[in-house]
């Protein structure tokens, strides 16, 4: 079966399960604890509803919007997501094209396994750069200069992870990064050959942005010292916009927005942090409340269609994200099983503007449409 058998999200995460490896897929699809916040982010996603309208000229659609004067095909781009190469050999470079080709922004981890000069080179400059604050900071401002001097022009600083989060699923299948392979590890390969043979003979992935002298990653190293003044001395060091990920409080946003921000993004981290946090498209709406209708809001976590798009639009956001659904589509069928979800989730978006009277981004945000 290749991309012709994906007809949703689902389809393409059922046929990831079967075809990866057991650490991989559950590296990718694993959230924190006992996976409740998972649930109940699944949950309070499918609470929302939206506002069915009639005999409104719907015929002719547009899915195009504008973020920070760029502007975008789509209003949903890629979410940075650590090691993409585990669902496929040269997913980094395959999200890349797409960004290229839609003209939307491809996140790139921190964690990636392709460099960020050739991510950002392959997406045409259609590449925002996530960073993450570890140890003293000296590497991480490495970092942030080497990704100036990439070109990248937009820097987002993720922030709910002071601590690794706790991934049961991940810690039963001795999941590493870097990548280790043991005898665990081997036999799972050994039941996956497909997977295999494509992903081991092209190379184990690498953490690609650490290949620097004197830099040496380390995924357990703390990130609990990152401050305010942390913050400020990034602001002052980064030219470009700056986009803080990971907010789910309304005061903090508050903060945020005062404190020289570009953009806020609601995120609980695909819910693989803190397993109590609450269901961000439920703060998204609150802080949209509490910054006024004018401050850069975006959105990511547990989007698995376009409608769930089209939700978190209704709610607040100017723009989404999406992840996991991306990676799952490429394990299922390479390049062209990723071109077929993105084609989906603009379908299904399509068709959800339709039946709630938006033939545009722009109507989506006009009061009386919700």
């Amino acid at each position: 079966m290749g991309a012709g058998a994906i007809h949703c999200a689902e389809d393409a995460r059922r046929l990831a399960k079967r075809r990866l490896p057991w650490m991989v897929f559950d590296y990718i699809d694993g959230s924190a604890g006992r996976e409740t916040g998972a649930a109940r982010n699944r949950a309070a996603l499918d609470a929302v509803t939206l506002k069915p309208r009639i005999l409104k000229d719907v015929s002719q659609r547009s899915l195009a919007t504008e973020v920070f004067g760029a502007p975008m095909d789509r209003p949903f781009g890629i979410a940075p997501m650590g090691m993409c190469n585990l669902s496929g050999p040269g997913a980094d470079l395959m999200l890349a094209r797409l960004a290229a080709r839609h003209h939307v922004p491809h996140g790139v981890s921190t964690v990636a396994s392709t460099p960020m000069e050739k991510i950002i080179e392959t997406a045409q400059g259609h590449a925002w750069f996530q960073l993450y604050f570890s140890g003293d900071g000296v590497g991480t401002f490495k970092l942030v200069e080497r990704a100036k001097a990439a070109g990248y022009k937009t820097l987002v600083l993720t922030v709910d992870v002071p601590e690794v989060g706790r991934r049961p699923r991940e810690l039963r299948h001795g999941f590493k990064m870097p990548f280790r392979i043991g005898p665990r590890q081997f036999i799972d390969f050994a039941l996956h050959p497909r997977w295999s043979l494509t992903s081991l003979f092209s190379g184990k992935p690498q953490m690609a942005n650490f290949e620097m002298d004197g830099f040496e990653f380390d995924r357990t190293e703390t990130r609990a010292n990152v401050t305010w003044d942390t913050l400020a001395r990034l602001r002052d060091a980064w030219p470009g916009k700056l986009v803080v990920k990971g907010v789910l409080d309304v005061e903090d946003a508050q903060k945020l927005a005062n404190s020289g921000v570009d953009a806020i993004q609601v995120s609980s981290h695909g819910a693989r942090q803190l397993e109590s946090a609450p269901a961000p498209i439920e703060m998204l709406a609150k802080i949209r409340a509490e910054l006024g209708p004018d401050f850069p809001l975006f959105y990511d976590s547990g989007i698995r269609s376009g409608e769930d798009v089209l939700k978190a639009l209704t709610l607040g956001a100017d723009f989404t994200f999406v992840g996991r659904v991306l990676q799952f589509a490429i394990a299922a069928a390479g390049e062209r099983g990723l071109e077929r979800m993105w084609d989906i989730l603009s379908d299904e978006l399509s068709s959800a503007m339709a039946q709630t009277g938006a033939s545009s981004i722009t109507a989506i945000h006009e009061p009386n449409h919700t």
